[in-house]
């Protein structure tokens, strides 16, 4: 099924290099390496010409993707104090989101919300409430990404702590729904954002999901 949000070219490079990946993963016969690992190249270079990449990039990025394919998760805290929304600045772009990022292995939805949030804003948090759980692909974020992410949206209260940076961010402030700052909007959109105002507003609101 083919996003609303994402060109065809990636589409199909996303779909050559999982089946590349699987391929490699479970084929013991050499020639069907040999094929798959052709697949895995065209991919590549199907990536690398669409978004202007090195191939040699994006080749070693491919490479390193072991085992069956299967989405990431990327773990986001939605954290409201006083009617306001706690973002954080990324030095990577200078623009502001959601504390959060990528789940890690042997870690709850829960325990990887509240790592992220207290490494990237200073603060202690309490997960209380699945938010929203997005299929990358389908939502306004760019630059697109080679792999294909769930986003999750947790509901956070502060327990503790203090704003604080990392060498990933550059500060921890609340905004209010009318005064947002420019977004990082590969991590977070605008829409969202609004979304989880709802949530704040009606607290019954059921979890969201593509």
């Amino acid at each position: 099924m083919t996003s609303q949000n994402e060109p065809q070219w990636l589409e199909w490079a996303k779909q050559l290099q999982s089946i590349a990946q699987i391929g490699l993963t479970y084929t013991k016969d050499q020639y069907d390496i040999e094929r798959f690992e052709a697949i895995r190249k065209i991919a590549a270079e199907i990536m690398a010409r669409g978004s202007d990449t090195p191939v040699d990039k994006i080749n070693e990025l491919f490479a390193n993707q072991k085992g069956y394919a299967t989405p990431k998760v990327d773990v986001r805290g939605v954290i409201f104090r006083e009617n306001a929304i706690l973002l954080v600045k990324e030095l990577e772009d200078g623009r502001w989101t959601l504390p959060g990022g990528w789940a890690d292995i042997l870690e709850s939805p829960r325990e990887a919300v509240e790592r992220e949030v207290l490494e990237e804003s200073g603060f202690q948090t309490r997960a209380t409430k699945l938010l929203s759980v997005f299929d990358r692909s389908k939502h306004p974020h760019i630059p697109p990404y080679p792999f294909h992410i769930y986003k999750i949206f947790i509901r956070c209260e502060i327990t503790g702590g203090a704003p604080a940076t990392n060498n990933e961010t550059g500060g921890a402030e609340f905004f209010y729904e009318d005064a947002l700052p420019e977004l990082s909007v590969s991590r977070i959109t605008a829409g969202q954002i609004s979304r989880f105002f709802e949530h704040l507003r009606q607290p019954d609101l059921p979890t969201d999901f593509d």
